[in-house]
């Protein structure tokens, strides 16, 4: 990241920011001149308990290297926790300008022997939590004319995992969150992206890792930085870091096969050319990926039609 990137005279709310990933983003933030709401309720690795050290220790931290923050232990999993989050940084600073939810637990488990409670649980923080804050941000951004949202999605939910059913769901469901706070803030100065991370953090407890690449969070909390500045020049997308390796992440079809009408042995017989991935179709959520899967997929049928006739 260019050292001249500042934030200076901007306000940033970090969830799950106590440690790992969001504390790297809350420091690295903060070191650049936002004045950052160091949110965590300091919660067990799977939802439970609380401790108020965690953000204070990072606030602390904050403040020891001349920067400015204040802790908020609300939790993201209530719509309750969500508004108290936001109002954080209106109370304190009066005014949001960046907004990057990174809050998770984990409750693996089996399909077979996942509990609805775990399921909902993991829910209510990742996909549920960003949400509940995105919804009373998005208004103070939007009347602001201004505004930077930096969701978290994870591999694990993009292209699945063992025994993460939960987990997985929620962070594909961030996806389309982030696509409509991305086309919704287009028009007012709101821009809305998902970064896919991966570091060494206490998720991370129980695994082999001796033979990782080298993978602190620091290593991936420019990019997030990057997304969360004004210089930012993307809506709508994903972006990855993992062991030093930035790339765009993103959602693509193939051209397909056009027939009027179908059968089931027609479709097996086409299948090839149906998943031939050779010419792909890469839409822009922003401006107009909808309407322009629609579109191009009636002009494929309307042309044939015509040249059928």
């Amino acid at each position: 990241m260019t050292a001249g990137l500042r934030y200076d005279g901007r306000v940033a709310v970090v969830t799950g920011a106590g440690r790992g990933l969001g504390r790297a983003y809350a420091r690295l933030l903060a070191s650049r001149g936002a004045k950052v709401v160091v949110n965590d309720p300091g919660v067990s690795m799977d939802g439970n308990g609380a401790d108020a050290g965690p953000a204070s220790d990072v606030v602390r931290e904050i403040t020891a290297d001349g920067g400015e923050a204040v802790a908020c232990t609300e939790s993201v999993a209530t719509a309750e926790g969500g508004r108290g989050i936001v109002s954080s940084a209106l109370d304190h600073y009066g005014r949001l300008d960046i907004l990057v939810h990174n809050a998770g637990i984990v409750r693996s488990a089996p399909l077979t022997e996942m509990t609805y409670e775990d399921f909902d649980a993991v829910l209510d923080v990742h996909l549920r939590g960003a949400f509940h804050v995105v919804r009373p941000a998005f208004p103070v951004l939007r009347d602001a004319g201004y505004g930077r949202v930096v969701l978290t999605s994870s591999i694990g939910g993009l292209y699945g995992n063992q025994g993460v059913a939960n987990y997985a769901a929620a962070k594909a469901g961030i996806v389309g969150l982030s696509n409509v706070v991305a086309l919704e803030g287009a028009a007012c100065g709101v821009r809305c992206n998902v970064i896919v991370p991966a570091a060494l953090t206490r998720m991370a407890a129980g695994i082999d890792t001796s033979a990782y690449p080298p993978m602190e969070p620091e290593l991936a909390a420019p990019v997030v930085g990057w997304l969360a500045h004004e210089s930012c020049t993307i809506t709508g997308e994903m972006l990855v870091s993992i062991a030093g390796r930035v790339a765009r992440m993103f959602l693509a079809e193939t051209p397909g096969v056009y027939r009027p009408s179908w059968s089931v042995e027609q479709v097996a017989e086409d299948l090839g050319a149906i998943r031939d991935t050779g010419a792909p179709w890469i839409l822009p959520v922003v401006p107009s990926a909808h309407v322009d899967h629609i579109r191009r997929s009636f002009a494929i049928a309307t042309e044939e039609e015509q040249h059928v006739g």
